[in-house]
């Protein structure tokens, strides 16, 4: 995410906001680090946008701050509530936050005299699971994926044994049963497809894999064709 979408974020968390909020609050929904969010934010108040607060109380929007009014189709609106009600079914809490920023953006700026209605209850998506414990996790391997940043895991396989493994995060796949992460391993050279749940901790290593990324994702989609 770059960091004029990640500050448009911030103005968006901040006016749907009912009371202050504090940086580690907006940095765990944009999954960055506090140092970030405080930097963002106080760039943010530099340039006059009216967010009230400080370090350690929390922050506040102050109103003003509108976008263009959207207009959308009766299809297009159910589609929307279809599509982001099916992310529920990930059990990604992570994404579940996202699709409910997403549907919060979309009514405040829709016309208010529009008939149709984003909040709508008449299409509804049963979930299937609860959320798994490894939420945390599951973040932070979205955020390599996006920033293409080597991993160090620690994972136990079917058999109970247990490896810490380097590994380029290349994709995630959301099935109904389990939730597995694509990657390239570097300790068997190949790809490899790690449960998710079954992944104890993953931390960030210092090393990218940008140049490679596409090249082994094309490898990977030809070899394991979904």
């Amino acid at each position: 995410m770059s960091r004029t979408i990640r500050m448009f974020e911030i103005i968006q968390i901040l006016r749907h906001a009912t009371k202050s909020m504090t940086a580690e609050q907006i940095a765990d929904i944009l999954e960055v680090s506090k140092r970030t969010a405080y930097r963002d934010i106080a760039t943010l108040k530099s340039m006059r946008v009216p967010i009230d607060g400080e370090a350690g109380i929390g922050y506040i929007m102050r109103p003003g701050f509108d976008l263009p009014p959207l207009h959308f189709t009766s299809t297009e609106i159910e589609a929307i509530i279809v599509g982001l009600s099916l992310l529920k079914r990930t059990g990604d809490l992570g994404l579940q936050h996202a699709a409910e920023q997403v549907v919060n953006k979309i009514h405040q700026v829709m016309p208010k005299d529009d008939s149709l209605d984003i909040t709508a209850s008449q299409l509804q998506v049963s979930s299937w699971k609860s959320a798994p414990e490894s939420n945390k996790i599951i973040s932070q391997l979205r955020r390599s994926i996006r920033e293409t940043q080597c991993l160090n895991i620690d994972y136990e396989n079917l058999n109970g044994i247990k490896s810490n493994r380097l590994i380029k995060p290349l994709g995630i796949i959301y099935y109904i049963e389990v939730v597995l992460l694509a990657a390239w391993c570097d300790l068997r050279q190949d790809f490899r497809h790690f449960r998710v749940d079954r992944i104890s901790a993953a931390k960030l290593a210092n090393q990218e894999f940008k140049d490679e990324a596409i090249a082994l994702r094309q490898r990977w989609h030809e070899a394991n064709p979904l």
